[in-house]
């Protein structure tokens, strides 16, 4: 049985350190092969919450966010315009294959997530306390940033981090959902751009689109681009 993240990470690290604006960060799409690398940003504000959230370390706007593989699509797009309400900012950013095939996957991930980190900052009118980042190393930033702290499973726990992973989650699938219409062959309203065995299969009956990701291995030795 799935069990919803908490505050209490956060409410800890608030009573160790003081920080008041707290900013996690999740990627999807990271092993997908086509479509973007999406990372999701979500600040929660301490000073805005309740003493009895506070107290208890549950937000009732938000008890049963959780990571989003654990959640069905359904339940994803219910806690999106939730988290979009209560969270102090948010965002969403991409990087597209042709990215992550001129730079690599982890700097494309980089750059997204500082992008999304400018964004909500830009919101705020001033800089986050703290980062979470999901993750055992530091992927985030080009050099060592001290809010940054990296925690494997953060999106199971963190509820900052499961509502980023939530967001990300849906916006991904649903641009996939969308290209999904222009090039029907390769099902990615079901499998999302991941290499599931039919998709695979479509890659070597009909080559790879640009939306692929051609410096990984798909399969096929010629890309003639659809």
């Amino acid at each position: 049985m799935k069990s919803p993240a908490t505050l209490a990470p956060e409410l800890r690290l608030a009573a160790e350190t003081g920080v008041r604006l707290i900013a996690g960060v999740d990627e999807v799409g990271r092993g997908a092969l086509a479509g973007p690398v999406s990372i999701g940003v979500v600040v929660i504000d301490l000073d805005q919450l309740e003493d009895e959230v506070l107290t208890a370390g549950v937000w009732p706007a938000l008890d049963g966010v959780c990571d989003s593989k654990l959640l069905t699509p359904q339940a994803r797009r219910f806690w999106q315009p939730a988290i979009c309400e209560h969270a102090a900012a948010y965002a969403v950013t991409h990087r597209e294959p042709e990215h992550i095939d001129a730079k690599g996957l982890t700097r494309a991930m980089g750059e997204a997530g500082r992008a999304g980190l400018e964004q909500v900052e830009s919101h705020l009118g001033r800089a986050v306390d703290a980062v979470i980042l999901d993750g055992s190393h530091d992927w985030l930033t080009s050099a060592t940033d001290p809010r940054v702290r990296t925690e494997t499973k953060a999106d199971m726990r963190w509820l900052t981090v499961a509502c980023a992973s939530v967001l990300a989650k849906v916006e991904r699938d649903e641009l996939m959902v969308q290209l999904a219409r222009q090039y029907p062959h390769f099902g990615w309203e079901s499998n999302k751009g991941y290499g599931s065995a039919a998709h695979r299969e479509a890659i070597l009956t009909h080559g790879p689109t640009h939306h692929h990701r051609q410096s990984w291995n798909l399969g096929v030795q010629t890309l003639p681009g659809l």
